[in-house]
């Protein structure tokens, strides 16, 4: 046999070991997409094809870490993810705290799918008991169950409204104000014409996110009237005031005072003007009579000029005497006590100090008052 025949022969056979090499290989560049893809579903369109067969290789290289839960038995536990944070720190801390097997098994599944994009910061609910591609879709939504809902002292119910839609609340400031427009009913210290202004009672709320606008209003009026004791309204009375009443002049309160301390003091402000058959002349009641101001983009004018402290408004305390027809905002639960117990002073008139503290300075004599502005 001559070299050359056998030299041909050895050409032969290695082009044919190549050949098969290649098929093996394309099956397998074939197969193994396909086989991840029937047990971990499609992959990310962004991976392109060579990574989608890396990813796949890997995923099924981790195989039952992927499926199986970790410990079938384990229990819940809080877990936190920071705005921003990696996912790579994710899946440590997941493994660390005994929810994964492999933080590299997460990690690879997450970006595989493409839900790596679409994690969510906030708290969640997990345990052991969950697999992999469980945990990975729950980081989809940290949306939960129940929200918690602020209303502050002072917002008038526009405001409180404003907030809704970034509230996680399933209410819109439109329904909501139209309840809102019209006091509920069985309650004994609304008016005949009355909003529900004044009533819906600052707090901390946790609410279902199906709560709706009726039921939302029907909570904080109804925490308003378990707020009211039996010495609240005692006060009210002694200072010759209803409930109604009492809640619009805390309502003027609330809005003048910037330190909780100084409530009783304004208060009693107020009630020895009211006995001297003096207006009020609160700002407040003028912010009130003007609405949202589109400009500064608040429902608080600030500052007032004196064309509108001539605003025609039964609101204005400056051009009217007495309390305005009802509540300017929803006072807090000191406001109310400062009306119900105010102070006992001679002071007749009170303005904001000139070194930005929020502190006022009170005088008994409108020379004093004078004295007390700002050079």
């Amino acid at each position: 046999m001559s070299r050359q025949s056998t030299s041909a022969r050895h050409q032969s056979f290695s082009i044919f070991v190549i050949l098969i090499l290649f098929c093996l290989a394309t099956l397998g560049f074939l197969f193994i997409p396909f086989q991840a893809q029937r047990v971990y579903g499609p992959p990310s369109p962004s991976l392109g094809l060579w990574g989608t067969f890396s990813y796949s290789v890997r995923l099924l290289w981790y195989d039952g870490l992927v499926t199986s839960p970790r410990d079938a038995y384990g229990l819940e536990q809080s877990f936190h993810i920071d705005q921003g944070e990696s996912i790579g720190s994710i899946a440590d801390r997941l493994e660390q705290a005994g929810l994964i097997s492999s933080a590299g098994a997460f990690s690879n599944y997450l970006i595989y799918t493409g839900l790596d994009t679409s994690v969510q910061a906030g708290d969640y609910q997990l345990g052991p008991a969950l697999s992999v591609v469980d945990i990975a879709h729950k980081l989809q939504d940290a949306t939960p169950e129940d929200v918690t809902f602020v209303v502050l002292p002072g917002w008038r119910m526009e405001e409180i409204a404003a907030s809704l839609p970034t509230s996680g609340l399933n209410v819109t400031p439109q329904g909501f104000l139209a309840l809102a427009s019209t006091a509920p009913s069985g309650y004994d210290f609304f008016t005949t014409s009355a909003t529900a202004e004044g009533f819906l009672y600052p707090d901390s709320y946790i609410l279902p996110r199906t709560t709706t606008a009726q039921q939302l209003l029907e909570t904080l009026v109804r925490n308003f009237a378990l707020h009211m004791t039996g010495d609240l309204r005692d006060g009210f009375s002694h200072q010759g005031l209803n409930t109604y009443q009492a809640v619009t002049l805390a309502s003027l309160v609330q809005r003048e005072a910037i330190h909780e301390e100084e409530q009783p003091i304004i208060a009693s402000v107020f009630f020895n003007r009211l006995k001297s058959n003096m207006q009020l002349d609160s700002d407040p009641t003028v912010q009130y009579a003007l609405g949202y101001n589109a400009l500064q983009q608040t429902w608080w004018t600030n500052p007032l000029s004196l064309d509108d402290l001539q605003v025609a408004s039964p609101y204005n305390t400056y051009t009217n005497l007495g309390l305005p027809p009802g509540p300017i905002d929803n006072p807090g639960l000191s406001a109310l006590r400062a009306v119900a117990f105010p102070a006992d002073t001679q002071y007749y008139y009170f303005r904001a100090r000139c070194d930005d503290s929020g502190y006022h300075s009170f005088a008994e004599t409108f020379d004093q008052h004078l004295a007390n502005a700002c050079p």
